[in-house]
């Protein structure tokens, strides 16, 4: 490895837009890792750009600290990674962003029509909820958590 190939923790907080207290959390979260220089002072890869973008991004989306490491769990951590290492976890990611966006489509059918139906409450609704089936299948957003929560609901 060339020196060239590391960074300061100032040029990466400088690069990503990531204060140094946040470069310092995620390393200690596992999300990047330090080196030492002489000094003691740390040295990070310049690939740890592209990490702390997709934490960024993944942040974004709504993905937690834990399921970021999982993530990124998948690529290495003493090399750039690939073209082929991060198509690995897209995979993972692109599953997670489908169903968000499918939870997301249905909350937004649903609203519709109980924004149409005007009495805006699941508890009282004979369109959708009649007699509150729906706690029949647990707390929570049941018709949200379960594509066929309403099915469920209307079968019990």
């Amino acid at each position: 490895m060339k020196t060239t190939d590391l960074i300061a923790i100032g040029q990466l907080s400088a690069r990503t837009g990531v204060s140094v207290s946040a470069i310092r959390f995620y390393e200690d979260k596992g999300l990047i890792r330090a080196m030492r220089n002489a000094g003691g002072q740390r040295r990070f890869l310049r690939s740890d750009v592209r990490r702390l973008s997709f934490v960024m991004i993944a942040q974004q989306l709504g993905f937690s600290i834990s399921e970021i490491v999982d993530l990124l769990s998948g690529l290495p951590q003493e090399r750039t990674p690939t073209k082929a290492d991060w198509s690995k976890i897209s995979a993972q990611f692109r599953k997670r962003l489908d169903q968000q966006i499918e939870t997301l489509e249905l909350t937004r059918d649903r609203l519709d029509v109980c924004i149409g139906c005007g009495c805006l409450s699941l508890s009282n609704c004979a369109l959708y909820n009649p007699d509150d089936r729906a706690a029949r299948l647990g707390p929570g957003p049941r018709y949200l958590m379960e594509r066929n929560g309403a099915a469920k609901a209307a079968d019990a």
